[in-house]
């Protein structure tokens, strides 16, 4: 039951993406030529913003169509974890944009250029193609639990606060003439992008660097596991995370010589799945009298 959720997810995210990444490149084609032609900072960045989209969503179909090649001997969970080194790529790919967005709407504030106000009616457009995708990827993919997918939303995010910004600019230009609006826009956007890339490459990190997964509490675990009958203590107890929905534990209990090590697995394994929502899990079980003997040796 378990296998078949996770295939559709894996089936509709593969499915939200592959729409999403064909209409953002078509677009973002488009955004281009007219931020060529009307000479607009602010619909280039929300350009700029829309091919790191097509290569964030681009790389996101990838790191699925990966995730799904077989265990080998030399990789024996397979490829999973690219979904999270794809996530990574994306959140720094938001970072250096938005700084170099910053750094582009500076110069425009010491050399101000005209913008045509035509880059309102793009940027309008913009912000409908933005809105769709958002929507395909909020309500047809795993957004919420999948990094990978997160990653992706938050690339369109920006796109879409990118479109917000040049409208707003395309606006006080066509009624005011406040050409200024056009770097502003950029930097208030840029700036709400790069919180977002942070975040994202601070996630992705914690995975790769085997951290505790942030919704379950490492300390919890040690607790409960000591609570069973027969146990005495526990030692190297780690948690991480394989790829998004994948936690795994690992751990050597140790209990007194009288224990039904055979229960106590059983026990041990259906409290981690029931109250935790781990179902990878290695558990070592070790008599008091060789702990004590190999203490050295196994813990140091």
């Amino acid at each position: 039951m378990g296998h078949h959720h996770e295939h559709d997810h894996h089936t509709n995210n593969k499915k939200a993406l592959w729409i999403s990444f064909s209409l953002i490149t078509v677009f973002m084609i488009i955004e281009v030529v007219g931020g060529i032609w009307t000479n607009s900072l602010a619909l280039l960045s929300d350009a700029g913003h829309m091919l790191s989209d097509s290569f964030a969503l681009g790389l996101s179909l990838f790191a699925f169509k990966l995730s799904t090649k077989a265990p080998s001997t030399s990789k024996s969970f397979g490829y999973k974890r690219f979904e999270i080194l794809a996530a990574l790529i994306n959140g720094l790919a938001l970072i250096i944009i938005s700084i170099y967005i910053f750094y582009e709407a500076i110069h425009r504030f010491v050399e101000p250029t005209s913008v045509s106000p035509m880059m309102l009616w793009i940027a309008t457009t913009g912000l409908i193609v933005n809105l769709i995708v958002a929507f395909i990827l909020m309500y047809s993919g795993d957004t919420k639990e999948n990094l990978n997918m997160r990653s992706a939303l938050l690339h369109v995010f920006g796109d879409l606060l990118g479109s917000i910004g040049a409208i707003i600019a395309g606006i006080l230009i066509l009624l005011f003439n406040w050409y200024v609006a056009d770097p502003v826009a950029s930097m208030i956007v840029s700036l709400l992008v790069l919180i977002s890339g942070i975040r994202i490459t601070r996630d992705s990190f914690h995975i790769l660097m085997e951290g505790t997964p942030n919704n379950i509490s490492y300390e919890a675990i040690e607790n409960d596991l000591v609570q069973l009958d027969g146990v005495i203590t526990i030692h190297d107890l780690h948690v991480w995370t394989i790829t998004s929905n994948f936690p795994a534990l690992s751990c050597h209990i140790v209990v007194d010589n009288e224990t039904d090590r055979d229960q106590l697995l059983k026990r041990a394994s259906n409290l981690i799945h029931e109250q935790f929502a781990i179902t990878h899990t290695t558990i070592q079980i070790e008599g008091i009298d060789a702990h004590m003997c190999h203490e050295e040796d196994t813990c140091n």
